[in-house]
């Protein structure tokens, strides 16, 4: 199924809900034309909500051949003012805003079908449909807004005024199973081991009997790529673990045995601490911090290359997130699999090298990742391992890296995940993480003045990390934490907790 993104802000949201139907989906922007549309093959079609009025100058809309494909089309918020604009019912401000929850009243129709007449459902919205399109038979309807969903099953047009892809639409997902199962004939085959027999198909076609090399971070993505591209080429796969000396305390460790050991997947660790370290001497700016370690990254990796022999493709745990992120939507057609953010993958991608990229995780979310991964065996603690960025500690220290400072928040952030563990909060949490800033505060420490670093403790909670909510950790863990980072780290004498949310901040400082 197609989203088509009206600008809403739960659009990927709507994606991701299709996807738990085990319905695969993707995210397209509205001035998608509409034969880029046929050539992904919908079975069907949503339109999703937005801010903008329908009858507005410069009002999001979509290429109108989208009504007359006969696919199932189901509009949500916008979606549905759109659909009734472009088919000839009527939109207008009425003066009854709805906001929040909201009683919905039920008359029947497809959407609806084996669900109570009365609904109560999220609303979000300023414009109403005022008349429905011609032929279209209204199906529910609120004190505000008498139309508040809409179906023309002859010609498949059916539009909602809420949202059933949020957690306060009570029936929300049963609805969207109704338009994808009954109405759009959808079948619930999307599991993590199709995927893994899709993208195994899918890298042979690509690779051939070439050599592929895999930038192996130890996190759950690089992981995941790591072993689907294994399965699908066995010994054509090197995987290549670059020891930076900025990832976290004993991970390098983990990795070697993980993948050497029980995987028994070829495996090349390079160890290259002082090297990055020399790249990053005198460097403050975040920006520049990542362009060093990436490209420090990839001439590592074209080094090991060249040992290797004829080596064209490099493979990453690139994720649909930053697909979206990144603004390429349009699919793989579009060359969207070279489009990398700067804070992911590697690190930073410099804009020459000489692979051509490998990304079977692509059109993944982070959870879809952890479910293939837990079908590939891989161990539970890498699995869950909270997302870490490629240039690691790099971008957790606020100013210029250096040895010491590593070595600070290296032992502070080993503290933190140890106690979040042993509280059972571990698998509860998106990330979290210890900052250092590169400043110093003064403190008493046994009757004397100190002058030494704080620490921030950032954790959060998020599906995605498109948008993320700060972690109200108990008082108690809180303290345990502060007390064994100042009583067990000199370097520290004060210990601070982020309690911002993204937005309007990011999950990462830099």
């Amino acid at each position: 199924m197609l989203v088509v993104d009206l600008g809403g802000q739960y659009s990927q949201l709507i994606a991701r809900r299709v996807r738990e139907a085990r319905v695969y989906s993707e995210l397209v922007p509205h001035e998608t034309p509409v034969e880029a549309l046929l050539a992904r093959r919908p079975r069907a079609i949503v339109l999703s909500g937005g801010p903008a009025s329908v009858y507005a100058d410069g009002a999001p809309r979509v290429d109108t051949r989208v009504f007359q494909l006969g696919v199932p089309t189901l509009g949500i918020c916008y979606g549905m003012q759109l659909m009734a604009h472009e088919l000839g019912g009527a939109v207008e401000r009425t003066g009854a805003s709805e906001f929040g929850r909201t009683d919905l009243q039920v008359e029947g129709g497809a959407l609806f079908a084996g669900l109570q007449l009365e609904q109560t459902v999220w609303m979000s919205h300023r414009d109403s449909v005022t008349a429905a399109p011609a032929g279209a038979r209204v199906t529910a309807g609120s004190p505000s807004t008498p139309i508040a969903a809409f179906e023309d099953e002859g010609r498949g047009f059916y539009g909602v005024q809420f949202h059933p892809e949020v957690v306060h639409t009570a029936s929300g997902q049963e609805m969207l199973k109704n338009f994808l199962y009954n109405v759009a004939g959808a079948a619930p085959t999307w599991t993590p081991a199709a995927v893994i027999e899709e993208q195994v198909e899918s890298v042979r076609a690509q690779v051939g009997s070439a050599r592929v090399l895999c930038a192996l971070s130890g996190g759950v993505d690089s992981a995941v790529a790591a072993l689907l591209v294994h399965k699908a080429l066995r010994d054509q796969l090197t995987c290549v673990f670059v020891d930076h000396g900025l990832l976290r305390k004993d991970e390098a460790r983990q990795v070697v045995e993980t993948f050497g050991g029980h995987f028994h997947v070829p495996l090349v660790h390079v160890e290259a601490q002082q090297r990055f370290l020399e790249r990053l001497r005198g460097v403050g700016d975040p920006e520049e911090k990542r362009r060093r370690v990436g490209e420090e990254f990839i001439r590592v990796f074209e080094e090991e290359a060249r040992r290797l022999g004829d080596v064209r493709y490099l493979v990453q745990g690139t994720l649909y997130s930053d697909v979206i992120e990144s603004g390429g939507l349009g699919g793989a057609q579009d060359g969207v699999a070279a489009t990398i953010k700067s804070h992911h993958n590697v690190g930073g991608l410099p804009d020459e090298m000489d692979f051509q990229l490998v990304e079977p995780l692509r059109l993944l979310f982070k959870d879809e990742v952890r479910r293939v991964g837990e079908e590939l065996g891989l161990p539970e603690r890498m699995v869950w391992r909270q997302p870490f960025p490629g240039p690691g500690l790099a971008i957790r220290i606020i100013g210029e890296v250096t040895e010491e400072r590593l070595k600070t928040l290296r032992e502070a952030d080993a503290i933190l995940q140890d106690e979040i563990r042993r509280a059972g909060l571990y698998r509860d949490l998106w990330q979290s993480f210890a900052v250092l800033p590169a400043i110093r505060s003064v403190g008493v420490q046994g009757d004397e003045r100190t002058y030494a670093y704080p620490i921030v403790i950032r954790a959060v909670t998020s599906d995605d990390a498109m948008t993320a909510d700060w972690a109200r950790l108990p008082y108690d863990l809180l303290e345990t934490i502060s007390s064994r980072i100042i009583n067990e780290i000199p370097a520290v004498n004060r210990v601070c907790l982020d309690l911002s949310s993204k937005p309007p901040a990011t999950i990462e400082w830099e």
